[in-house]
Formats: C-alpha cells, structure tokens, sequence
C-alpha cells in the first residue's frame, strides 16, 4: 500500500468513528422518548381517553434526535466510502 491509500483508510476510519460517536448519544434517547411515547398511548388506550394528535415538545425532540442521529450515520457512511476508495485505487 501507498501512502494515499494508508491516508484514505485511515481517514475513512477516523470519521467512521466519529459518526459513530456522534450518532450514539442522540440514536439512544430517540430510542428512550419513542419507548415512553408508545408507553403513554397504551396507557391513554387502557385509560379509555383520547390522546391529542397535535405536535408536542416530545415529538419535537424526537425529530432533532433522529437528524442528529441520521447525520452522524451519513459521517460513518462517508468514512466507509472513504476506506473502499483507499483500498481500490
């Protein structure tokens, strides 16, 4: 291997693990908030009463969490089509 091709993959593997880390904390409390919503509508269901379909600060957070989490995918993404391109060329 070449020097670029050790660059590249070394490269690509640092932002796989950035977007890793990046993706982490938000992924989790997407997965945590989701967990308690779908816990209060099964509560208001055996409750009996209608839960109000309108937007709230949780689906808002909920919404924040999951491009924050889809952002650092897209790093890790990046960071494996970096590595690929270091061992093709």
């Amino acid at each position: 291997m070449e020097l670029l091709n050790l660059a590249l993959v070394a490269l690509g593997v640092a932002a796989m693990a950035a977007g890793y880390a990046r993706a982490r904390g938000p992924w989790a409390r997407y997965q945590a908030l989701k967990e308690q919503d779908a816990n209060i509508t099964r509560y208001e269901t055996w409750r009996g009463g209608l839960r109000d379909t309108g937007t709230t600060g949780a689906s808002i957070a909920m919404e924040v969490l999951r491009r924050q989490a889809r952002d650092g995918a897209l790093i890790m993404a990046a960071g494996f089509a970096i590595v690929v391109v270091g061992f093709l060329l």
